[in-house]
């Protein structure tokens, strides 16, 4: 498929997920976790007629008993294989052609990825408009925190236990 020094689309689009979510990878091999992902983002796995199943089947078919990974050879090979069960009423080559144009020039884009908030985590936590209950009452209107006056605890040190009812009492009755 490809020339010598120039690479088709298909196998440039090989590369790229062959090395996505791994730094040492030299993508000239794909994984099946890859091989699976590239199939799903490019429409190839459809879960009806093709499955993740079927993929991984002909995954560990077509790579060699010891190995983990695909070359690409390999790939193409198994790709001949999904395309026929991908596009049935084609021939096996119109099926190969629609299959590889699928694919051609695609990249692994991250799916589902968290969003990082704008907001620092510190700005959100001093946010005393968010505050509810007794610890919205240790704020003044602008946010300034009131300091021991916005207690309603305060300790107090009379000598006395808390919450005793005759406090100060003492020196009157003797």
């Amino acid at each position: 498929m490809a020339t010598a020094g120039v690479m088709s689309e298909l196998e440039k689009a090989f590369h790229k997920f062959a090395v996505y979510g791994d730094t040492a990878a030299t993508g000239h091999e794909m994984t099946g976790k890859n091989f699976s992902k590239m199939l799903k983002e490019c429409g190839v796995m459809d879960g009806k007629t093709v499955t993740s199943t079927d993929v991984d089947i002909v995954f560990n078919k077509v790579k060699a008993k010891a190995a983990r990974n695909i070359t690409f050879p390999e790939f193409q090979q198994a790709i001949k294989e999904l395309s026929g069960k991908r596009f049935k009423g084609k021939s096996p080559d119109e099926a190969l052609q629609a299959t590889n144009h699928l694919m051609e020039g695609k990249e692994p884009v991250n799916v589902g990825t968290t969003k990082s908030v704008t907001a620092s985590v510190v700005d959100r936590l001093t946010d005393t408009s968010k505050y509810t209950g007794a610890h919205k009452e240790r704020f003044d209107e602008s946010g300034k925190g009131k300091g021991l006056a916005g207690r309603a605890d305060l300790v107090e040190n009379s000598g006395y236990v808390g919450a005793y009812k005759g406090a100060g009492t003492y020196d009157k009755t003797h």
